[in-house]
């Protein structure tokens, strides 16, 4: 994807940061599949936001996108946004997430040991914090509008 010429630096430094995971080597795969356009969605937990006082994602949305020195990579626009009970997520999301998810189980798994991490806990201020089949998760779609630098 060619970088869109309607984007000037001062565009990029104006839009509000898209961190995925935490810095290092998660953060480096989630960026390089966003990059590589194998990632087009991803998922937070209204906790998440809440936690930080933000508001929930909108469609036309746009964040740029850091990797895990802190440089920008990508400008993302958001296409969709769902909130959904964990137990709703579905096959087509999970796929999308680009992680090489096969199921919804699978999927699952994987968030419920990020979410439930040392580090999520932290991040949220609560060590007792854990996700059941009713905790609310953003669903959010997403597409690269302009690379900032080459994949890879």
């Amino acid at each position: 994807m060619a970088s869109d010429p309607t984007s000037s630096a001062a565009d990029v430094t104006s839009l509000p940061r898209a961190e995925f995971a935490f810095p290092g080597p998660l953060r480096d795969r989630l960026v390089a599949a966003i990059l590589d356009g194998s990632k087009t969605a991803t998922a937070a937990l209204v906790a998440e936001y809440e936690h930080e006082g933000e508001p929930l994602p909108e469609v036309g949305d746009r964040s740029v996108v850091v990797d895990s020195d802190d440089r920008p990579v990508a400008v993302v626009e958001v296409t969709g946004v769902r909130v959904v009970p964990l137990a709703r997520v579905d096959l087509a999301h999970a796929v999308d997430e680009g992680e090489g998810y096969t199921g919804v189980a699978e999927w699952r798994a994987g968030h419920e040991r990020f979410w439930g991490s040392a580090q999520m806990r932290a991040a949220l201020e609560d060590p007792d914090f854990v996700v059941d089949d009713t905790t609310p998760v953003v669903l959010e779609r997403f597409r690269v509008v302009s690379r900032l630098r080459p994949a890879g």
